[in-house]
C-alpha cells in the first residue's frame, strides 16, 4: 500500500532543507547589515588628507563639521563603497582605479553621505526584521500544514514565505539607495560641486551591467538590492542638469591631487609589469613617476624606486608625501639610518601627521641605536595622540617602552594594539591586566588599561558563547 505523502523520516529531511533554505536567508540579512567587513583597511597620509578635503564641503551641505565624517580606503579591487557604524564611509580601491576624476569620486561621497544623513546602516535592521518575520511567519504555517497532513502545501507555504521575505528586504534596500541619490544630489548642488562626475559614474556602472548581460528591464528590477542604473540616471540627469552647478568647472588643485593619488594607488596595489606598461619611462608626470616608484619598490629595485623619487622632489622639494616616499624605500630597503632625514622633514612640513611620525618613529628604533630611542619615543606619542587607531604605531611604541625597562607601558601599548587587531581580544585582555599590575592606580594610564580590560573581557565572554 502507497502511503499518500512522504514517510515521516523523508518529511523530516525535507522539513531541515527548509530551515536551512531560512537560515541561509537570515544570514544574508546579517551580511547586509555589516558588509566587506573583511577587507583590509589600506592607511596612507596623503590620501586621507585628500579624502577628507573631498568630504568636507558635502559635510557642511549636509549640516555637519568638518571631520565628522570619515573616509576609509579598502584594498579590495571590486568597485564599491559602502557606510558602516553610524557615520564612517569604506571606499574600495576598485572605486578609485575606475572612477576618472575627482567629481565621480565625490558624487559617490555624496551618496554615501546620504546614507549616513538618513541612519541607513541602522535602520537595515528594520528592513531585515520584518523580512524575518515574514520568513519565522511563513517556517510556522508550513511545519503546522505538514504537522496537519499537509506535506506539499506546507512545503509551498515555506518556499513563499522566503521569497516574499527576500522580496520585502530588497525593496526597503533599493528605497534606501533612491534616497541616498536624491541626498546626494542636494549636498553636491549646496557643496557648489557639479553632478557630472555622479553621472559619468552611474554611466560606468551600467557599462559594466551591459558588459555582464544584466538585463535592465522592469522584470528584473524585483531581485536587486539597487534601483536600475538607468532609472538612477534618469532621475539624476533631471535634477543635476538645472542646478546651477552643472556648468562649474571642477577644482583644478583637487583633481590634480587625486591623479596623483590613483596613480600611487595603482603602482601600490596591482602588479609591477602592469603599472609600467601603464605609465613608460617617457611619461614623466607627477603621476607617473608616482606610480612607477611604487612598482619599481614592490619589485625589489630601490635605486630605480629613488630614481624616481627624486624626479619628484626635483618638481617640489617640500612636498611631505615625496620626502614620506622617499624615506619609505630607504627604510624598507635596510637603510633605516639614511631614511631619517627624509622622514623628520616629511614629519615637520606635514606638522607632524600621525601616520608618517609613525614611520619616522620606526625609521629611529630599526636604526637599534639607542641614541635614537628619546626622539622615537617622542614621535611616536605624538602619533597615537592624534592618531589612536593605528596599531602599528602602538607595536613601535611598546618596543621603545620594553627598551627603557617600563614593562607595564610595554604592556598597556601591546594592550591598545591588539584591541585594535580583529580576534585579538584575549591578548588584549592579558596585556590590559598585566599593564594593571604595574601601573599606578588611578592613573590615567591605569584607567585606560582597565577600560581596555572590560571591553576585551566581554568579547572573550561572547566569543566562548558562540563556540
Amino acid at each position: 500500500m502507497t502511503a499518500p505523502f512522504p514517510p515521516p523520516a523523508c518529511g523530516a529531511h525535507r522539513l531541515r532543507a527548509i530551515f536551512r533554505i531560512a537560515l541561509t536567508l537570515l544570514a544574508m540579512f546579517a551580511i547586509a547589515m555589516r558588509p566587506a567587513a573583511a577587507q583590509s583597511i589600506l592607511r596612507d597620509a596623503e590620501t586621507e588628507a585628500l579624502f577628507q578635503d573631498m568630504m568636507d564641503p558635502l559635510l557642511v551641505a549636509a549640516g555637519l563639521k568638518p571631520g565628522q565624517v570619515r573616509v576609509h580606503l579598502l584594498g579590495d579591487r571590486s568597485i564599491n563603497a559602502f557606510v558602516a557604524g553610524s557615520q564612517d564611509i569604506y571606499v574600495f580601491s576598485g572605486l578609485i582605479e575606475a572612477a576618472d576624476s575627482a567629481e565621480e569620486v565625490q558624487g559617490v561621497l555624496a551618496h554615501e553621505l546620504g546614507h549616513v544623513m538618513g541612519g541607513h546602516a541602522i535602520r537595515v535592521n528594520d528592513g531585515a526584521k520584518a523580512a524575518t518575520n515574514i520568513s519565522l511567519l511563513s517556517l510556522l504555517l508550513g511545519a503546522a500544514a505538514i504537522a496537519a497532513g499537509g506535506g506539499e502545501a506546507g512545503m509551498g507555504i515555506m518556499m513563499a514565505g522566503q521569497q516574499a521575505a527576500l522580496g520585502k528586504f530588497l525593496a526597503f534596500s533599493r528605497v534606501q539607495e533612491s534616497t541616498a541619490d536624491a541626498a546626494g544630489a542636494q549636498y553636491l548642488s549646496k557643496a557648489g560641486i557639479s553632478g557630472r562626475g555622479s553621472l559619468a559614474f552611474f554611466k560606468k556602472l551600467q557599462n559594466l551591467e551591459f558588459r555582464y548581460g544584466v538585463k535592465q528591464d522592469d522584470d528584473q528590477a524585483y531581485g536587486r538590492t539597487h534601483p536600475m542604473s538607468g532609472d538612477r540616471i534618469q532621475a539624476l540627469r533631471e535634477v543635476y542638469v538645472i542646478d546651477p552647478a552643472w556648468e562649474k568647472p571642477a577644482d583644478p588643485k583637487i583633481e590634480a591631487r587625486f591623479q596623483r593619488i590613483k596613480a600611487k594607488l595603482s603602482g601600490y596595489m596591482a602588479e609591477p609589469e602592469r603599472t609600467l606598461r601603464k605609465f613608460p619611462e617617457s611619461n614623466t608626470t607627477i603621476p607617473a613617476r608616482y606610480a612607477r616608484a611604487y612598482a619599481w619598490h614592490k619589485s625589489a629595485y630601490p635605486q630605480k624606486a629613488l630614481t624616481e623619487v627624486e624626479g619628484l622632489l626635483a618638481t617640489s622639494p617640500n612636498d611631505p608625501y615625496f620626502l614620506e616616499l622617499e624615506g619609505q624605500v630607504l627604510l624598507e630597503s635596510g637603510r633605516p639610518k639614511e631614511a631619517i632625514p627624509a622622514l623628520r622633514r616629511a614629519v615637520s612640513l606635514s606638522r607632524s601627521q600621525p601616520l608618517i611620525s609613525a614611520t619616522l618613529g620606526h625609521a629611529l628604533i630599526a636604526t637599534e641605536d639607542p641614541a635614537n630611542y628619546a626622539e622615537a619615543e617622542e614621535v611616536l606619542k605624538t602619533a597615537v595622540a592624534l592618531d589612536n587607531q593605528n596599531p602599528f604605531a602602538w607595536y613601535q611604541l611598546g618596543i621603545v617602552y620594553a627598551n627603557k625597562g617600563d614593562q607595564a607601558r610595554a604592556a598597556l601599548a601591546s594592550a591598545e594594539r591588539y584591541s585594535l587587531q580583529g580576534g585579538q581580544s584575549g591578548l588584549a585582555l592579558r596585556n590590559a591586566e598585566l599593564a594593571m599590575q604595574g601601573l599606578p592606580q588611578g592613573s590615567p594610564d591605569w584607567i585606560r588599561a582597565q577600560d581596555i580590560s572590560l571591553v576585551a573581557r566581554a568579547e572573550v565572554e561572547r566569543e566562548r558563547k558562540r563556540r
